[in-house]
């Protein structure tokens, strides 16, 4: 199995002067995700997942529609959740995150003030990779592999840095932190993939690309 994470376009964080929690792509976004569609023709994809966000949706579409494929969306792959983000004012937001990241360890489990816990979220993105694997008969066992299985989908997910941190974590069988997006930092549509092998009479990810950008020149990328 392949399974392939897609981090959105760069998005446009701020829509006439006010911060928004649903943004829609840049121009460059957009450039971005075009890139990404040209690089995707030339794979097999066997089924394409995106979040409901829009900035996702956005950057899926023009994947549809190099491949042909149509999208499923999946909510389970919906990034954190903020704050509502119309409340605060856009100049007040940088310093906002400098609090936020200045917080005890412990206090990040509770995530952004007004916002979804990483608990909950991590309980979510968790839940939702779960139940989707065993929909295709994919188990964990107790040493966190998983059972033994012969699977040779290659599946495409398009969602965010925070929710494919998540899902490169879980795969890979490492204890939660509730910094996963520092510990694998994406840029937006980068691309990493993790495939199976067998070990000790189970099934294991491997982590083969991290952050692959080889379609976008330097001075396209953003993070």
């Amino acid at each position: 199995m392949r399974i392939t994470l897609i981090r959105h376009g760069q998005p446009r964080w701020i829509e006439d002067g006010q911060p928004t929690n649903d943004p829609v792509l840049t121009a460059l976004g957009r450039a971005q995700a075009d890139a990404l569609a040209t690089r995707t023709a030339e794979w097999t994809i066997d089924e394409l997942l995106v979040s409901p966000l829009r900035r996702c949706r956005e950057t899926a579409a023009p994947i549809e529609a190099t491949t042909g494929l149509r999208a499923t969306v999946a909510p389970w792959l919906e990034e954190i959740r903020g704050p509502e983000w119309t409340d605060i004012p856009a100049e007040q937001i940088p310093s906002y995150f400098e609090r936020a990241r200045a917080r005890h360890p412990d206090d990040w489990w509770d995530g952004l003030p007004g916002g979804e816990s990483f608990r909950d979220f991590h309980a979510r993105i968790t839940t939702g990779l779960d139940d989707y694997l065993a929909r295709r008969s994919i188990m964990r066992d107790a040493h966190r592999l998983f059972e033994r299985f012969d699977d040779d989908a290659r599946i495409v997910m398009v969602a965010h840095g925070g929710t494919n941190a998540v899902v490169i974590g879980a795969l890979l069988g490492l204890e939660a932190v509730p910094w996963e997006w520092e510990r694998f930092p994406l840029l937006h549509a980068s691309v990493s993939i993790l495939e199976t092998t067998d070990i000790a009479g189970a099934t294991t990810f491997q982590l083969t690309r991290l952050n692959h950008m080889v379609h976008l020149g330097r001075g396209d990328q953003t993070k």
